[in-house]
């Protein structure tokens, strides 16, 4: 089984990626998701996620809420590395437990996971490979401030402080670029697929 971390900033198009590589029989995994579960009630991270930030990121129905938390670490690089801290290892556990069971059901399989920051953490070294998605900087913007909610100042604060995309295709071992048509991103994604079975056969 070959593990492929699928990593990019804000807005560059991870997800449409990921849709098109599970598409060809990949099981693409997204961290978020594994973070929101370990973030819920019941979840490994949720107790002591309150504890260390108190109830100001409560809800009214008393659950994490994850804009309330995101707001209070943003600009604020200690409170954010006390968040990764007690979030990361249990998504990494989820991570790993779903890899296992994958390989054992599909030992000739591609196992994606999808993560904004995997470069940043260092948790690239985890993978076999990496693809790195980019596109220009304005079309980030415009295509975040579709999302509900989005505030430009905002987003584009978000990224600013994200690694410059040049520093991180240092690390990429293949890069796609979904500046273009869908259909460009598309032919992109099913030739790196490709590529990645060679690899894995």
């Amino acid at each position: 089984m070959l593990k492929v971390g699928l990593t990019g900033g804000l807005a560059s198009g991870k997800s449409f990626v990921g849709e098109a590589l599970a598409g060809h029989g990949c099981l693409v995994v997204q961290a978020d998701e594994l973070g929101h579960a370990a973030l819920a009630p019941g979840g490994e991270a949720h107790d002591a996620v309150i504890r260390e930030f108190g109830a100001d990121i409560l809800d009214d129905a008393g659950e994490i809420d994850r804009r309330r938390l995101a707001k209070l670490v943003f600009d604020q690089p200690d409170k954010l590395a006390r968040l990764n801290a007690l979030v990361h290892p249990p998504v990494v556990r989820r991570e790993e437990e779903l890899a296992a069971a994958f390989r054992a059901r599909k030992p000739d399989g591609i196992f994606v996971v999808e993560a904004a920051i995997l470069i940043e953490t260092g948790s690239y070294k985890r993978f076999d490979r990496l693809i790195l998605v980019i596109c220009a900087e304005e079309q980030q913007v415009e295509r975040a401030m579709r999302r509900p909610g989005a505030v430009e100042t905002v987003v584009r604060a978000r990224l600013s402080r994200q690694m410059p995309v040049e520093q991180k295709r240092k690390y990429a071992h293949f890069v796609i670029d979904t500046s273009g048509t869908k259909e460009s991103t598309l032919d992109q994604t099913e030739a790196v697929y490709e590529a990645l079975r060679r690899i894995n056969s």
